[in-house]
């Protein structure tokens, strides 16, 4: 602050000071305008970009069902147990012989009812139903896509290049700012 003669006050002197700086930076000193110039060239700018579509792709499929033909009867292991019992008592002499015969008649009759009731079962029996299915599908193809514009401008006849999002036509919009150097 050397161009402050010494006896203004130091408060006058920031005062001063910052009135000063604030001029020199300020963009009032600045004029803006507006101009148009001459378009020499617009070309489009594609970039290549990889598309997913998807789709649904559905189909019928036959799914087997097991379920048991009949429910299953335990009559006939009933009835073995229960004849081989009494074959078993009658074969047997004595009361121990009588015992060990039932008991050995009602397991075999029970084995051979067993036996019966598996030979007369047929099973599970197996059912078809139509299922509609389906699952997502992606396709994937190329395509070009415009992402703008490189415009060449002669403006002051210099050439200038920009990148724009839109084709400006046969003229552009430019901005003109005149500032003083100091």
């Amino acid at each position: 602050m050397k161009f402050i003669p010494r006896h203004i006050s130091t408060l006058a002197r920031l005062a001063i000071a910052g009135s000063a700086a604030t001029l020199l930076a300020s963009p009032v000193l600045a004029e803006t305008r507006f101009e148009y110039a001459d378009v020499i060239e617009s070309t489009p700018v594609y970039r290549t970009v990889e598309v997913t579509v998807p789709r649904e792709e559905c189909w019928n499929e036959e799914v087997a069902s097991h379920r048991r033909a009949r429910p299953e009867s335990r009559t006939p292991a009933l009835l073995g147990t229960i004849i081989g019992g009494a074959l078993g008592n009658a074969v047997g002499h004595g009361k121990s012989n009588k015992r060990v015969g039932t008991v050995v008649g009602a397991v075999l009759g029970l084995s051979i009812g067993r036996d019966i009731v598996a030979a007369n079962s047929h099973g599970r029996v197996t059912e078809y139903e139509t299922v509609r299915q389906c699952e997502t599908i992606y396709d994937y193809h190329e395509e070009e896509r415009l992402i703008g514009y490189q415009v060449r401008y002669r403006y002051n006849n210099e050439d200038y290049s920009v990148r724009m999002d839109n084709d400006p036509g046969q003229q552009v919009r430019v901005r003109v700012d005149v500032q003083p150097v100091f």
